[in-house]
This record gives structure tokens, C-alpha cells and sequence, in this order.
């Protein structure tokens, strides 16, 4: 299976903005941004002025990194939010955070998607009781999702649980963090999303 094998720092240095693909090193004085604000690359302190293009290229290649998608995965799923009624935008980031893999993380089952992702695929997520191990499955608003009985004991899932539950939980997710078992309440809106991601230079992009 096709991977971004570049290193996760300077995937973060290249969008100008923490990507919080390092777990808990993204929260501490040691993220890469808090020391090198700059692109990587030795002409990295030189900020050249980006084309329109180039503007919502930029934007989808950093969509695609914080979620961990690749092009074609990427690009199906904006087929499908710009199939559905509504505002195409909001339909994308809706798509994309009821993904599996996404849900684990705020739910705190991994200290970052990439580690969330590969707890689902060793088998160690329950979606409504039943082992689901595809990133990709799309979680339905009142679906129960919890780590399976044989997995709780890891350390790296409690730790992760435990920071999160200081981080506080998104809104449209329920916690109980003594049983590691959340609930998807529903998607979640566009308000209650960064406001850093402009998803509407993604649809213009797409819309060419």
C-alpha cells in the first residue's frame, strides 16, 4: 500500500501551520514550527507569492496530510460530498472526519491519526460491538466505538486516552474514558471545525 514516507515535521514546516501529525510532540515547545517557522529546504526562508493555483493546490495537499490521504482516495471523496445536497465544502470535512481512522483519534484511541490508523487496522476498534479494521469506514451518527477488551491493556492506547481526556473532547463526541468507549453523536459542523482549513479554495480547484 502506497504511504507518505516524507518526514511529518517538515510536512507541518511546509504549510506553515502544525499539521499535529506527531502526537504529543506537536503540543510541546519541541514542535518544528515553534523552532523553524520557514518552509524546509535551503531556499526555505525565501517566501515567494503563490498563483491562485497554486493557492488551492496548496490548500488540498494540506487537507490530504492532516487526514492521511492519498490523491485517489482524496479525490473520491470529494466526488461523493459533491454528490450529496448541500454545501460541497462542508460535505468534504464531514466526510473526512467521519472516517474510522479520524473518529479513533479524537476519541483518543491513537496521540495522532497515523498511530489511530494503524489501531484500526490490528483489529483493536469495535464499531457497534463488531471489529471493524478499515481506516477508511465512515461512522454513522448514535455508532458506539471502543477498543476491544484484548487491546485495553496497551499502553500507548491509555496514554493517548488520558491526554486527550485533558485536552477535553470535541462536542459531537461522547467519552466515557474509564470503559474506552465513545458514541459518534453526529457529524460535526462547519463552525466546530478549524478555521484554518479553506475548503473552498478545494472546491474551486476541482471545480475547473
Amino acid at each position: 500500500m502506497a504511504r507518505n514516507l516524507e518526514p511529518k515535521c517538515k510536512q507541518c514546516r511546509r504549510e506553515g501551520e502544525k499539521l499535529f501529525l506527531k502526537g504529543e510532540k506537536c503540543f510541546t515547545d519541541k514542535c518544528a514550527i515553534e523552532r523553524r517557522n520557514y518552509p524546509p529546504g535551503q531556499h526555505g526562508q525565501k517566501k515567494g507569492r503563490l498563483s491562485d493555483y497554486g493557492g488551492q493546490l496548496r490548500e488540498k495537499q494540506k487537507i490530504r496530510k492532516i487526514y492521511g490521504i492519498l490523491e485517489r482516495q482524496f479525490r473520491n471523496i470529494y466526488k461523493s460530498a459533491d454528490q450529496q445536497r448541500g454545501v460541497t465544502g462542508d460535505n468534504l470535512l464531514q466526510l473526512l472526519e467521519s472516517r474510522l481512522d479520524n473518529v479513533a483519534f479524537h476519541m483518543g484511541f491513537g496521540s495522532s491519526r497515523s498511530e489511530a490508523r494503524q489501531i484500526v487496522r490490528h483489529n483493536c476498534i469495535l464499531v457497534n460491538g463488531q471489529r471493524v479494521n478499515i481506516p477508511a469506514y465512515l461512522v454513522k451518527a448514535g455508532d458506539t466505538i471502543e477498543i476491544a477488551k484484548n487491546a485495553k491493556e496497551q499502553l500507548r492506547i491509555k496514554s493517548s486516552i488520558e491526554a486527550a481526556d485533558r485536552r477535553n473532547f470535541p462536542a459531537w463526541i461522547e467519552m466515557n474514558v474509564k470503559e474506552m468507549k465513545g458514541i459518534f453523536k453526529s457529524k460535526p459542523e462547519r463552525s466546530e471545525l478549524p478555521a484554518t482549513i479553506n475548503e473552498s479554495l478545494v472546491v474551486e480547484l476541482y471545480s475547473k
